[in-house]
This record gives C-alpha cells, sequence and structure tokens, in this order.
C-alpha cells in the first residue's frame, strides 16, 4: 500500500490537530480541516489504510485516532526536509543578491576607468541612489543558543547582515514567528514610515522577544542608511595632468583633491545638479558648476537608470576645451548600454 499525497495530507491533518487538541481525531474533524472536499466516509477509509500502515493508533473502540511513532517521524521528517528546502532556497537567493551587488560594484569601476581612457579626462561614476529606499525582506536565523543573524534587504538589493544577542534561548517556531511579524509588518515600507505606533504594536506581538526587534530596527536604520549614501568610483585623475591650462600648481593640488574626497564629489554632483535637471546630459562649464576647485574646467554629465528605480551619474571633467562632441556621443552610447544591461530581465 503506497502513502499517496491524499494519504500524507490527511496524515498531516490527524498530527497537527493532535498537537493541538491532545484529543483523538475523527473523520469528521479532518474533514473540516483539510481542502481535500471529501467526505467522512472517504475520511474514514483512508484513515483505516493509515492504521493498517501503521502511521496512526486508535486507542480504544469507536475513538478517533492519534499518531504513533512512525507517524510523528513522518512528521518530523517532512518538517525538517521543509525547513531544509525553504533554507536552501533563502541561501540561493541571499547569493544572487550578493552576487549582483559585487557584479554591479566592478561593473561602475570598470566604466569609470574605460570612460578615463578612452577620453583621456577624468571620470566619476556614482552606485545607484534609492530616494527613500524600501524595506525588501528580513530573514532571522539561529547561529546558536543565544545569537541569530538577521539579513536585511533593502530596495536595490543593498544586503545588511546583523548579529543579534538573545538572552532567552528561541526555538524554530519562535524564529519562525518573528520572521512573519518583521516582514508582515515591515515590507515595502521607509524609514519615515516606520513610526513609533508601529514599533510598540510590534514590540506587544513579539512578546518576551521584544529586546530582539530592538536590534533588527537598529540594523533596518544602518542598512537604509547605507542604501542612501551614494558611492563614488573615479579614474584618470592623473589626465588633468595633461592640459597646460589646468597647470597651476596650487589650483591642481586643489582639484586633485576634491577627485578623490569622496565628500567633495558628493557636494559637486549636488551643487551642479538638481532634481529636474537630473535626466538627460548636462554640461557644467567653469563657474557654473558652483564649485570655485572647478572654475577652470568642464563637468558633463548623464544619468542612468535601474528598472526597480534607482538612478546613478557618470561625470566626465576636464579642461574647458574638452572635445564635447565626443564625450556627448561617448556618454549617450554608455548610459543606454547601461540602462539596457541593468533592466534586463532576470
Amino acid at each position: 500500500m503506497e502513502l499517496d499525497e491524499r494519504k500524507q495530507k490527511i496524515l498531516q491533518a490527524i498530527i497537527a490537530t493532535y498537537l493541538e487538541t491532545g484529543e483523538p481525531v475523527g473523520s469528521r474533524t479532518i474533514s473540516k480541516y483539510t481542502d481535500l472536499n471529501l467526505s467522512s466516509a472517504t475520511i474514514r477509509n483512508e484513515m483505516a489504510d493509515l492504521e493498517e500502515m501503521g502511521y496512526i493508533l486508535q486507542p480504544y473502540t469507536s475513538a478517533g485516532r492519534v499518531p504513533s511513532d512512525l507517524g510523528y517521524r513522518f512528521y518530523v521528517d517532512r518538517i525538517m526536509q521543509e525547513k531544509a528546502e525553504e533554507k536552501e532556497a533563502e541561501e540561493k537567493e541571499r547569493q544572487i543578491l550578493l552576487t549582483r551587488v559585487d557584479r554591479m560594484e566592478k561593473m561602475l569601476e570598470q566604466v569609470a576607468t574605460v570612460l578615463a581612457s578612452n577620453t583621456n579626462y577624468a571620470t566619476l561614476v556614482t552606485s545607484p541612489q534609492y530616494r527613500e529606499s524600501k524595506l525588501k525582506f528580513i530573514q532571522i536565523s539561529q547561529v546558536d543558543d543565544h545569537e541569530l543573524l538577521a539579513v536585511i534587504v533593502i530596495e536595490g538589493n543593498i544586503v545588511k547582515n546583523q548579529l543579534i544577542y538573545s538572552e532567552n534561548s528561541l526555538s524554530n517556531e519562535d524564529i519562525l514567528k518573528l520572521n512573519i511579524l518583521l516582514n508582515s509588518f515591515l515590507q515595502g515600507l521607509t524609514l519615515k514610515d516606520i513610526n513609533l505606533e508601529l514599533v510598540h504594536t510590534m514590540k506587544v506581538q513579539a512578546g518576551m522577544h521584544a529586546a530582539v526587534l530592538e536590534d533588527v530596527f537598529q540594523g533596518i536604520i544602518e542598512a537604509i542608511h547605507e542604501a542612501d549614501e551614494v558611492d563614488i568610483y573615479t579614474s584618470g585623475t592623473a589626465n588633468i595632468l595633461r592640459y597646460p591650462e589646468l597647470g597651476d600648481r596650487e589650483q591642481t593640488t586643489k582639484l586633485l583633491d576634491t577627485l578623490v574626497e569622496k565628500k567633495a564629489l558628493t557636494k559637486l554632483l549636488d551643487d551642479t545638479m538638481n532634481q529636474e535637471e537630473r535626466h538627460g546630459i548636462q554640461v557644467y562649464i567653469g563657474n557654473e558648476t558652483a564649485n570655485q576647485d572647478f572654475k577652470d574646467c568642464s563637468v558633463v554629465t548623464a544619468t542612468y537608470e535601474l528598472e526597480e528605480g534607482g538612478t546613478g551619474t557618470i561625470g566626465i571633467i576636464g579642461p574647458k576645451r574638452m572635445d564635447y562632441k565626443k564625450v556627448v556621443k561617448t556618454l549617450k552610447d554608455l548610459t543606454g548600454e547601461l540602462d539596457e544591461i541593468f533592466n534586463k530581465k532576470t
């Protein structure tokens, strides 16, 4: 006799109901709690087969059934298998996210290098920025009896790992409930959406494990701040020295310092581009950059976009006599290629 899918569902329903009530389970009860849409008579026949196969027992005449050791073994093995498959799926998803982030960073570094080589100017490429980044996914897993790992994924596939110490040991069921609580309340929210009332509600539902949420919230704050920060990849800084008009020693020193300092470059981008100007190619000549370190230069910028909404900037910095036609064409071609690469369906 085979333990087919229908018998497995009935067996699982019997065990789950018995674990909840502690009372022998009858066919009528099972007919209410399963999605099999079977009559009590059909379920009785299946239960008779399960009893013959040794998965359930009848403790006394005319009573319902209870799981046997073999039945419990089936139930536990099924749970362990599902947990293993779930963990494997989560790990695969996490590795895909990490790989994609790593690949993007290397690609942007390479873009800056190739662009500097092709134009003989200084170049910069920013990582994508996400305005009001949203939470995509939170996963808590057990490290040991008192240590947990929270994997927090932010819009743009920014991944933050947060180690959490818990005074109380958590069971697998506790961790599952916390994961459901976190994702059901927080998924899709921005930092400003997470208010005190929401936090209080979640802590009440977390009960004795409310302290774990404190560390998760801290990890979320840090992850979103990281997502909102901009990384800048530069190349070709020494190309500035090729042009005699930029050869004033004091001015060149300031310019080179600006090109290697992230804070100064971020200010350059903020000063030269407002929100309305972020799309398309923009050319800033001399004092138009609002940064005196670039008063003898021209800065040409363009944006690329990600499917999920992030935008990044590519900039070329050179003398005012730069080859604007070549630079503009290069940026148009490059941003088109990046848009195509980043927005491909995977």
